[in-house]
């Protein structure tokens, strides 16, 4: 069983259901043979619809007009039978009259032998054209079930009866008087599902663990009483609408024995029900079910049963003495129709044996490996790939000593762009090994992760084809580089936002969107403050690159020379002779973009020709001090032009 984010099992129980026969859409291919809605619901007995002819006489060939007509109805199935044989096959084929409401059905592999609903659309009267095949019998039946809403249709409403000319009058056959099907009695709990014997007589399901169903409310509860040959069920939870559990053989829907409590109309209807594919639930015959009873009180719905271990002969129930693992839903429904659970369901860790030894256990609306997931895609999108950018944005200047043969900046930065792609190869693997295939359910967020893992795989390739630094290629793998690893961080964000909604992971509303956005607003905050700062640096870099230009400019070639060979500490003579005044203040000179370097001249101002060159003010000296203290920069640097 395998529900969207790893819901499973009996489930779907929760896949919104609509109002007419379970099909709004009219595909009652499924109930053709018997014309019965899978409503889990008795029929009405007494018709208000009625099938009409335009003639009551047709030979093969002919097309003959059919109406059924009546009070607003929502969905219907028509079809023509054998007068003598009317559990037989659907005979001869349908035209549309209106394809906007009604549409052709294949049944018994009979192309358009019958005509059902479009949309769940409130309809009062359906015109079709009945056409006679070759071999057709001497008389012929008009059938139609028609449903008014979810709990109120009727069965193989009878119509008219045509025949062909120059045979038999039909006779009806002496009617039988049928009996109305009986519904297995019902009867009222006066009392709270009593906890002391889990563990003991009774093998018990509670969340939270070991809560008591007798004084918590919100405590949902699930046990099983085996006597001789049967087994006693005990559920409760809350009454929102339905509260369901199911056994299942794996974690994937499909295939699995469901029971459903849908209230309804202040009443409890106990429901058996299973799951084919990953369709909704099909409701079955109660048969099998003895000693119901429910109760209403105080928000809590109640409802228990008992039925046989085994049940040979009974399609889709299964055999108790085996061990499965067990799911436990709620949810909410509206006239007797079950809609999707508002939350994921409750899993057992593990396959148990209902009937074996008693045991009392919890179980998880999550699992562990989806967490996993979200934890390795949290760490690697949001931790690792931020820092490697930063690093490689902003550390170049400042960590470019060598570390293992390259710059230390770049280490570091490989160092992390690779964890974060081993963390989501990981993290990309473990749904897939959880569900053991694709999940068509998740909506967008699985396609964003498959296009943030094709990313990830192709930073890697390109890293390892990095062309060297004044190669004419270097550029566009620069750009490449960066618009790749931009294009994945975008999307790795949208899809853990989608993905923290999912029902798998079980996450807590809505404090979850707001911490995403925390995390998010963080690192996007940094950059653009780290990218104010380096741009009014860049500035500073210009004025002062200026600056030491125009002071080398001014010297003679044999001055500037001299300037350029005289060590640091003597240079504060060489400029006091050559008429400058020195005061107690550095001059910094930038003799690169990214590298800051101070000559230990004392001047306060520097004239050269007509214009004059101001120190640094005491608040630029303070800022560039915080910048070489973020970055781990303590003391001057080395100047290239001392020997």
């Amino acid at each position: 069983m395998a529900v969207p984010g790893f819901t499973l099992g009996a489930f779907i129980l929760l896949l919104l259901v609509s109002s007419v026969a379970n099909y709004p859409n009219g595909k009652v291919t499924k109930s053709c043979r018997g014309m019965i809605p899978e409503h889990g619901h008795t029929p009405q007995s007494d018709p208000t619809c009625r099938i009409s002819v335009s003639q009551m006489t047709f030979r093969p060939g002919d097309q003959i007009k059919v109406a059924l007509s009546g009070p607003p109805f929502k969905g219907f199935l028509l079809e023509a039978r054998d007068a003598e044989n009317l559990s037989g096959p659907p005979i001869g084929s349908f035209t549309l009259i209106d394809s906007q409401v009604s549409q052709l059905l294949t049944c018994e592999d009979i192309q358009g032998s019958a005509v059902s609903h479009t949309s769940p659309s409130k309809k009062t009267e359906i015109k079709v054209y009945w056409n006679a095949p070759s071999s057709a019998p001497n008389h012929i039946k008009f059938l139609a079930t028609v449903v008014e809403k979810y709990k109120i249709y009727w069965v193989k409403i009878p119509g008219p009866i045509i025949s062909q000319p120059n045979v038999l009058p039909f006779t009806t056959p002496k009617a039988t008087i049928a009996s109305m099907p009986t519904l297995p009695p019902v009867s009222h709990l006066t009392k709270s599902f009593n906890a002391s014997d889990c563990g003991n007589k009774k093998f018990c399901i509670r969340h939270p663990l070991n809560c008591d169903p007798e004084k918590e409310l919100a405590c949902v509860f699930l046990s099983f009483t085996r006597d001789a040959k049967s087994v006693m069920v005990e559920m409760r939870g809350p009454s929102k609408g339905y509260l369901s559990f199911a056994f299942s053989h794996d974690r994937w829907m499909g295939d699995d024995d469901a029971y459903v409590c849908i209230l309804e109309d202040q009443t409890v209807h106990i429901q058996p029900s299973h799951l084919t594919g990953r369709s909704h639930p099909v409701m079955d015959s109660r048969d099998p079910l003895e000693d119901m009873a429910w109760r209403l009180a105080d928000g809590v719905l109640q409802c228990s049963f008992r039925r046989n271990i085994t049940l040979p002969g009974v399609k889709n129930r299964f055999d108790l003495n085996a061990s499965y693992y067990i799911f436990l839903a709620d949810g909410a429904a509206d006239d007797g129709r079950i809609h999707k659970h508002s939350r994921q369901p409750l899993i057992t860790y593990e396959k148990y044996n209902v009937t074996g030894y008693p045991e009392n256990i919890g179980g998880s609306h999550s699992l562990l490996l989806l967490k996993v997931h979200g934890a390795l895609m949290f760490v690697a999108w949001m931790t690792t790939v931020s820092i490697g950018v930063l690093i490689a944005r902003f550390f170049k200047p400042v960590w470019s000593k060598a570390l293992f043969g390259d710059a230390a900046w770049f280490q570091v930065h490989r160092m992390l762009m690779l964890t974060t792609s081993a963390l989501t190869f990981i993290a990309f693997l473990l749904p897939f090994i959880y569900r053991g295939g694709w999940n068509w359910h998740a909506g967008y967020h699985p396609y964003l992760g498959c296009i943030v893992m094709i990313l990830a795989v192709l930073q890697l390739l390109s890293a390892a084809f990095r062309p060297p630094l004044h190669d004419p290629r270097r550029q566009m793998f620069n750009w490449t580089h960066w618009s790749m690893g931009t294009a994945a961080r975008i999307i790795a964000v949208a899809a853990m936002f989608l993905g923290m909604d999912l029902p798998g992971l079980n996450l807590p509303g809505p404090w979850k969107t707001y911490a995403m956005i925390g995390f998010v607003a963080w690192h996007v905050g940094t950059e653009i403050v780290l990218e104010v700062h380096t741009y009014r640096l860049s500035r500073k870099v210009e004025i002062l690159d200026d600056d030491r230009i125009q002071i080398l400019q001014s010297f003679t070639a044999a001055e500037a020379e001299i300037f350029q060979n005289i060590p640091g500490q003597q240079r504060s003579s060489f400029l006091l002779e050559n008429n400058c005044p020195l005061q107690t203040t550095h001059l910094r000179l930038m003799l690169s973009s990214r590298r800051m370097v101070s000559i230990a001249g004392r001047c306060q101002t520097v004239k050269l020709k007509d214009r004059t060159v101001l120190p640094q003010q005491e608040g630029r000296r303070q800022k560039a001090s915080l910048y070489r203290f973020y970055f781990g920069i303590f003391g001057p640097l080395s100047c290239p032009y001392q020997k």
